[in-house]
């Protein structure tokens, strides 16, 4: 509890879009900024003062501009954001005159205006909130104390507030905003009044929680869509306005241990969590964020640890973390601190750095360094892709999670068990007859939502020509909605017509590509190939080759394992067929794609070979027809169409395959192919 201040200044903010409960939901810009001092040892209220905020977009809603009578024209000649709050705090401070022991505090009708509104606009224009704005009273609350009988406070408003004071409402002023700010002024002077005697003393503002406090379900967000780079600084960024509890941001690794777009924030009460959902779909930069509610266990998971080790390491308070990766396996503590040198001190020097190994002790080439204050991480991060050795370092800014979640997933079993592999691996076969015939078409960009009847909808009049079982959802690596459909039609021409005019036709605000495709190129885009209007690019797997050499080599007799003897030798011979999908078909007949293999590698996390979901077989090699060898010794950026040219010359078959013999991150490189 802290001492009552001196004055409070009621605040107000409308933006371009809804109000209400839905205040700042849509991302609109603030329009106009009010508010009014009240002076509590004397139970006087000041002058109602306002000032209109001119927003980047000039568009206004219809319902705001019926409800506020502002229009753009008005706005076009106002002050932008960091004017219109250099005005505000001109004018408190020459109210107030404020000195040496006088204090004021904001006072607002709920969280939105502060948190929803003033925060995430301020940090989006990169314009610097004076310090009044991070600590604020909540009238609901403080009203709810002072009458435990009123209602709900998700069911008070300034309406309800001054009904159940028995207050006149004030009728000189009935301008939205300016209104609500007059009669906030008078409930606040009732209720530091008698009979009620109110004192304001607990203020909204950023709190810190207990590490050992059991975690709450109803605080955990997951937030989907992150660029592959964003940092733990950009999560707190895109939630500013809002308390995430300390340590609260935790980046999730896919299964090579890099980041897959995902986070896990908790914040310090389920009232900041339910601020948080209704940033759902809210952008950082250009991309939009999903934000949708989790549980204690998924945090636990993704941050938790109890490595003494780890502990110690993280015990340092007001560290900035980097992620080394690549190290040589030889490297030494002394090499790490000669590579940032002195202008990026590490903190305790080889105290500073954590070095991620396996069980058995071996080196992953990962390493964690902290560094005392931003400027020394800042310079340490210039250094990326700097040599150490004969190696380049890869460096990233990390997070007290990511370092836990490394470290958990190199030094024990995975948290989800991958899928048991079969009892004699095959690769997969093409899930549609291969055609030149241009009788398919691709949507992408379909919203993650969208299901069989949505796409029948968008479709409209071209739905009657879609083959039986010709509608195929494709889901990415982790069995999520991936964005592609592939629909087989009747004929070619109806293919044509509905790429034409279905191109770019929005679903559930998302326009959406449609392209015209053969069977073959469909099989080809899932291999990892590119389709676009201009037309496809084969995946690596399938770039053509030097001409092989006259001779060739034996093949050795097929060994059939034991286990094997029940089945049939068409089962043992042929891959099995995936089940078609149809456009009313059950959860499991999706296809699997691999979008990400061949992209460009950003410091975020690319997908492993293939598109299908393979459990780790660190035991051997999966048994292949033909002869397998080994390449041992790969260079970290070694690609696949690198290993296949090696090969040119050499016979192997188009459905030959390279085998990953390792999915962690960064760790010994060996490949497997089959010739």
């Amino acid at each position: 509890m802290t001492a009552s201040p001196d004055y409070l200044v009621v605040l107000f903010g409308i933006t371009a879009g809804a109000t209400g409960a839905k205040l700042g939901s849509d991302e609109k810009e603030l329009i106009l900024l009010l508010w009014k001092v009240v002076d509590l040892a004397n139970k006087k209220v000041g002058q109602l003062h306002e000032v209109l905020v001119r927003p980047d977009q000039l568009e206004l809603t219809e319902d705001c501009k019926e409800e506020t009578k502002i229009d753009a024209e008005s706005l076009s000649s106002a002050p932008q954001l960091d004017q219109a709050l250099r005005q505000f705090n001109q004018s408190v401070s020459n109210e107030l005159n404020i000195g040496v022991g006088t204090s004021f505090c904001l006072c607002t009708d709920g969280q939105l205006h502060v948190r929803q509104i003033l925060h995430p606009e301020a940090s989006k224009k990169n314009v610097l909130l004076p310090e009044c704005f991070y600590s604020f009273f909540d009238l609901r609350k403080e009203f709810k104390k002072c009458c435990p009988g009123s209602p709900d406070i998700d069911k008070l408003d300034v309406a309800a507030m001054t009904e159940c004071l028995n207050l006149e409402k004030n009728s000189s002023v009935s301008r939205y905003g300016a209104s609500q700010v007059e009669d906030m002024g008078n409930i606040i002077l009732a209720m530091i009044s008698e009979p009620y005697n109110h004192r304001f003393s607990d203020r909204e503002s950023k709190l810190q929680i207990s590490k050992m406090e059991l975690i709450d379900d109803n605080t955990i967000v997951r937030a989907r869509g992150l660029p592959w780079q964003s940092s733990d600084q950009d999560i707190a960024r895109f939630f500013k306005g809002l308390n995430i509890a300390k340590g609260g941001a935790a980046l999730c690794l896919n299964a090579q241990g890099r980041r897959n777009g995902e986070a896990l924030v908790r914040f310090v009460s389920e009232e900041h969590r339910d601020l948080a959902l209704q940033r759902h779909k809210h952008h950082m930069g250009t991309r939009y964020i999903e934000v949708y509610k989790a549980t204690g266990e998924d945090f636990l998971k993704i941050a938790g640890g109890t490595s003494n080790e780890v502990a110690q390491f993280l015990s340092k308070e007001n560290q900035v973390i980097v992620r080394m990766r690549g190290l040589p396996f030889t490297a030494t503590a002394d090499e790490v601190v000669a590579f940032f040198g002195q202008h990026c001190p590490i903190t305790g020097g080889k105290e500073g750095i954590l070095f991620v190994t396996y069980p058995d002790g071996r080196p992953t080439g990962d390493a964690f360094v902290l560094f005392a204050c931003e400027e020394y991480a800042q310079n340490a991060l210039r250094k990326h892709k700097d040599l150490l050795g004969k190696r380049y370092i890869e460096l990233f800014r990390s997070t007290a999670a990511e370092v836990q979640q490394v470290l958990n997933r190199f030094s024990s079993a995975p948290l989800i068990p991958l899928p048991t592999p079969p009892i004699i691996p095959v690769l997969p076969q093409q899930f549609v007859p291969p055609t030149n015939v241009r009788d398919c078409i691709r949507l992408r960009g379909l919203p993650y939502a969208a299901t069989i009847e949505d796409i029948l909808d968008f479709l409209g009049e071209f739905s009657t020509d879609i083959r039986t079982h010709g509608v195929h959802m494709v889901l990415n690596h982790q069995g999520r909605p991936s964005g592609d459909a592939f629909i087989q039609m009747k004929s070619a021409d109806r293919a044509f017509m509905a790429a034409q005019k279905c191109h770019k036709k929005t679903m559930k605000d998302r326009y959406v590509e449609v392209f015209q495709c053969s069977a073959e190129e469909m099989n080809f885009v899932l291999m990892g190939g590119t389709l676009n209007r201009n037309g496809l690019s084969p995946p690596p797997c399938k770039l053509p080759c030097l001409s092989p050499p006259s001779y060739t080599f034996p093949a050795p007799a097929a060994v059939i394992p034991t286990e094997a003897a029940i089945y049939q030798p068409s089962v043992l011979l042929n891959p099995r067929a995936l089940q078609p999908s149809t456009a009313y078909y059950p959860a499991g007949t999706q296809l699997f794609m691999n979008y990400t293999a061949y992209y460009p590698s950003p410091p975020g996390s690319p997908n492993s070979l293939g598109y299908f979901p393979t459990a780790a077989n660190l035991s051997g090699v999966p048994p292949q027809p033909g002869t397998v060898v080994r390449m041992q010794g790969l260079a970290y950026n070694t690609g696949v169409k690198e290993i296949l040219n090696f090969f040119q010359g050499y016979q192997y078959a188009a459905d030959d395959g390279l085998v990953h013999t390792n999915d962690q991150a960064r760790t010994l490189p060996k490949e497997w192919v089959c010739i």
